[in-house]
């Protein structure tokens, strides 16, 4: 019966709604100039409501991503991938990797898992919310960790201690390409804000900023001992002074090329919905079909099959190989002729598809309810779910630009 009502509260616009002044409140608390930078930067970013989701639905998420940390735990399955990467990805560090982010399609058909990023954002924004919202009264219980936020302090200690045993973590640097001018920015600042908190000296940085000097990097005096990386550039090409320094062992780097390529290389979800490559590397029965139930079918698109993707294109949803945030990805039945020509040329996955879920408000629509999509991310260290959040939105991909729209705190309908 969870699902049921889940699917129930969902349709229903009038269920539940975010506590917006206990939202405010807690985003003040972070300091006047934040709350205004974070207002004129990001205005959809909170969504008006919960998104609610079955007990069902948690233990099948929780069940994908036990399955996938277990293949890729596997050598079998390391020498397969590290067979056809760059170099880099082939250097091994101890680290595991920060805020893994598993998103999830949750629909009539089940749930499905579509995409597996390894420097997913906006796990301090949802914590902010979760936080905001503990005191709510609405239906369902919510889905973190306790003390999430010094979970997330932990972690990066956690890090940091696998590769440098104990010495003390002095200096953090959050790593962006221009970091001023990204939309999450104002994450960026509460990380730091955490960090310092807890007697770490951070830096928000470009990577123009950085410094290679006596085995170490440095900002002007300042050596960095940890980099948080939120570089899109995942294989760091076009990163040459954070290559040679992770190469050399003279920064912690986290996440790193080694994570991505092990679980975010989207060619990854073709190998890990193919059960003969499965069994190939003794993989049992049970996770097969945990995996194959529970990651659409996903195959490397090839020239030599052009054929076949242009009368069935229809039922595929065509991403980049290593895109982010939805840039580049095509829902097959809208593509033109000459995208699809571009995408025959290689550098693309096709994911059979598998609709978002559905969310119904009624904010700001006194003639009726609108219908939102929504996904799932499920933030994940070291195989642990630490916080599971939601995503609202209208369009192909989430985006952050839809009223009423943006991150959802997820409740769970026993």
């Amino acid at each position: 019966m969870s699902a049921e009502t889940a699917k129930e509260l969902n349709n229903n616009c009038h269920s539940a709604t975010i506590d917006r002044g206990a939202l405010e409140l807690a985003l003040h608390e972070q300091g006047q100039d934040w709350h205004q930078r974070l207002h004129e930067r990001c205005p959809h970013l909170f969504a008006s409501t919960p998104l609610f989701i079955s007990s069902n639905d948690d233990k099948a998420m929780r069940a994908i991503i036990e399955a996938v940390s277990k293949v890729t735990s596997l050598p079998a399955w390391r020498n397969i991938i590290l067979n056809n990467i760059p170099s880099i990805s082939q250097h091994t560090p101890r680290s595991k990797g920060v805020f893994f982010g598993y998103d999830f399609h949750l629909n009539a058909e089940g749930v499905h898992l579509i995409e597996i990023n390894t420097n997913a954002g906006g796990a301090m924004f949802n914590a902010l919310e979760f936080r905001s919202q503990c005191a709510v009264d609405t239906p369902g219980k919510p889905v973190a960790i306790d003390d999430l936020e010094q979970a997330f302090v932990e972690m990066f200690l956690n890090e940091w201690r696998l590769e440098r045993g104990p010495d003390p973590l002095k200096t953090i640097a959050i790593v962006d390409n221009r970091p001023h001018d990204q939309y999450f920015y104002p994450e960026f600042l509460l990380i730091k804000e955490l960090f310092e908190h807890n007697g770490i000296t951070t830096f928000i940085l470009d990577p123009s900023e950085l410094e290679a000097r006596t085995g170490a990097l440095y900002f002007k005096e300042n050596k960095i001992d940890l980099i948080y990386n939120r570089l899109t550039d995942f294989l760091l090409q076009q990163h040459a002074t954070i290559n040679t320094a992770y190469l050399k062992n003279e920064v912690v780097l986290t996440p790193h090329p080694y994570a991505y390529a092990l679980y975010a290389d989207k060619r990854n979800l073709s190998l890990l919905t193919t059960p003969a490559i499965l069994r190939s590397i003794n993989v049992t029965e049970e996770i097969i079909t945990t995996l194959v139930s529970g990651i659409p079918e996903t195959r490397v698109v090839e020239m030599r099959t052009n054929e076949y993707w242009r009368s069935q294109r229809k039922q595929w949803f065509f991403k980049p190989i290593h895109g982010y945030g939805g840039k580049g990805a095509y829902r097959g039945a809208n593509i033109t002729n000459r995208v699809f020509n571009e995408i025959m040329q290689g550098g693309y996955i096709a994911q059979r598809m598998s609709p978002p879920g559905e969310r119904m408000i009624c904010i700001d629509s006194p003639s009726g309810g609108t219908l939102l999509k929504s996904d799932v991310r499920c933030y994940v260290y070291n195989g642990q779910v630490q916080l599971i959040a939601a995503r609202l939105y209208q369009g192909q991909a989430t985006n952050f630009r839809t009223a009423n729209g943006g991150f959802a705190p997820v409740r769970i309908i026993d």
